[in-house]
């Protein structure tokens, strides 16, 4: 029996060091030890070590490894030469947190396919031992974590090496600091099998950009995005048809014509419905652009997808309208935007009556400010019913509205933060706005909502949604909510959700939104017509509490 178990445990052995292993799973494997040792091994933490170069040179030397005990070798050998990892006393202490683990996972660690159990252990030991203390890479100020520390290595594709390095380093970001990652269409550990045989085929300026806005698509955030000016030129165009115009019903309708420099007279008529652009179907275009406009839902997609359709890089676009009844296909000429020009609309009020008869007030919360909030109260507060128009951002007026709005002290939203002493892990913290108020609004609030309600302005309608008589009507709101984190990707602008929010009792927000209690949604003939179907819907409700 004992010549039997050593005979297996040699058989295994070899078995093991035989494994051979691919190119993908080699980078995957560095891109996790890399960015948790980032993260966790206090002499790294502390910026001790040029941690990008370590990276280049681990990349070469990965290169004439094939087989996974090799390779655990070398992770061992490389761990040894970072220092010696103190006991850490202090990392045992349990914290008086309430802790969000669904982002939290380091399962990878204990992978017997790729790592060997004494590696797991080491990787075990640093991160019971973890940095504690101020983090190189890592900053916090207020309820939020910030990137710092990172070197810029442009925006140009210049090796194989340096998009590799772009790719790790953002794929941890997401891995450690994105409240949402547990959302993701894909799982993320899959976005990394996926993403590294793109990144390895870049070869170009227009493809690293491409293949980096596809990464930050797989976040399916609203609030992420990735600004180049290489993307617009490439994938959009850099030249645009004179019309602003909305969306319903799978179709644009023309609202305005603007003027240009050279007076050209535009064949688009206002009110005429956009159906096709260049043979294609506005849900087509959409999913077109799709793969690299990152949207929390496809509500989203299409609201952040439709100020890019009617751009082109040729002076001219083909499109199919609707107009009084007729089917037509008409050529449209394109500008750049320095010879487009855009009347100045008249200021819209920040707040009046809209029927001082029936004593309906109005409130615009995308520019009214905390200064005006007392003189709007003490305008408004004989009405019967307010109507705070959110289809818009606001202007950070959440708790001093509460203090006017709101009878008692309510916990409206639950946020979860993300431990900077103990990356992946996020810790849950109930908000409460108003105060004890018998002078509060007594009247009826109506909130307005749509596809641009995102972020504070979904935090504010969960605010409005503690009044005993508050009625939210329109469509699902953005599902993106919670502050942002804005960094730099290979030196272009980029961000995420940096907070998770919830609603107090814990259900999610995020890629949902805010659901109405009344649902109704433009339609082109409102829009055509020049309707605010929204409004109108709210007045009629409002018709049957008085």
């Amino acid at each position: 029996m004992r010549k039997y178990s050593l005979f297996l445990l040699l058989f295994l052995s070899l078995n093991f060091s035989a494994q051979i292993i691919t190119e993908t799973q080699k980078l995957e494997s560095l891109c996790r030890i890399w960015g948790f040792l980032k993260y966790y091994h206090p002499h790294v933490a502390k910026g001790n070590l040029n941690w990008d170069k370590q990276l280049f040179q681990k990349i070469d030397e990965l290169e004439s490894i094939n087989d996974k005990e090799t390779l655990n070798n070398f992770y061992t050998d490389w761990i040894g030469s970072l220092g010696e990892v103190a006991p850490c006393k202090e990392c045992s202490i349990k914290e008086n947190k309430v802790y969000f683990l669904k982002n939290f996972d380091l399962s990878w660690i204990d992978n017997r396919q790729i790592f060997s159990r004494d590696l797991s252990q080491k990787l075990h030991y640093i991160e019971n031992n973890r940095n504690l203390g101020d983090h190189h890479y890592l900053g916090k100020g207020g309820r939020k974590i910030y990137f710092r520390n990172e070197k810029s290595y442009g925006s140009k594709f210049t090796s194989k090496t340096v998009s590799l390095l772009e790719l790790f380093r953002y794929w941890n970001y997401v891995e450690y600091f994105f409240p949402y990652k547990y959302e993701t269409d894909q799982n993320w550990n899959d976005v990394l099998t996926e993403m590294i045989p793109k990144f390895l085929m870049i070869d170009n300026d227009q493809n690293y950009h491409l293949t980096l806005a596809e990464l930050v698509t797989k976040t399916d955030d609203s609030h992420a995005y990735l600004s180049s000016k290489e993307i617009q030129l490439h994938q959009y165009g850099n030249r645009k048809v004179p019309a602003d115009y909305s969306y319903a019903e799978g179709k644009l309708v023309i609202t305005k014509i603007n003027a240009t420099r050279f007076r050209d007279k535009s064949p688009l008529h206002v009110g005429d419905v956009i159906y096709d652009i260049e043979g294609k179907t506005i849900p087509q275009m959409v999913n077109s652009f799709g793969k690299y406009i990152p949207a929390s839902n496809s509500w989203g997609k299409f609201y952040k997808a439709k100020s890019k359709l009617l751009f082109s890089n040729n002076d001219s676009l083909s499109v199919k309208i609707e107009r009084e009844g007729q089917n037509l296909e008409i050529k449209t000429k394109t500008y750049f935007a320095k010879d487009i020009i855009h009347e100045k609309n008249k200021a819209p009020q920040k707040w009046r009556f809209i029927d001082k008869e029936k004593k309906i007030g109005y409130v615009n919360m995308g520019i009214i400010g905390k200064e005006d909030l007392d003189e709007m109260y003490n305008s408004l507060k004989s009405s019967t019913c307010i109507i705070f128009d959110l289809r818009n951002y606001p202007q950070q007026t959440i708790i001093p509205l509460s203090y006017l709005l709101l009878p008692e002290p309510s916990v409206y939203y639950q946020f979860t933060f993300p431990d900077p002493y103990y990356p992946g892990k996020f810790y849950s913290r109930k908000n409460v706005t108003g105060r004890k108020n018998p002078e509060y609004y007594k009247g009826n609030v109506i909130v307005l909502v749509d596809e641009s309600t995102q972020s504070q302005a979904e935090t504010t309608v969960m605010m409005f949604k503690q009044h005993p008589n508050a009625k939210i009507i329109g469509s699902n709101t953005s599902g993106a909510n919670g502050d942002v984190v804005m960094f730099k990707i290979a030196d272009l602008d980029t961000r995420f959700t940096g907070l998770g929010a919830y609603y107090p009792d814990g259900r999610e927000t995020q890629r949902i939104g805010i659901t109405p209690d009344i649902l109704i949604k433009p339609t082109v003939e409102g829009l055509k017509n020049g309707r605010d179907e929204v409004m109108e819907r709210a007045l009629e409700y409002i018709k049957t509490i008085d």
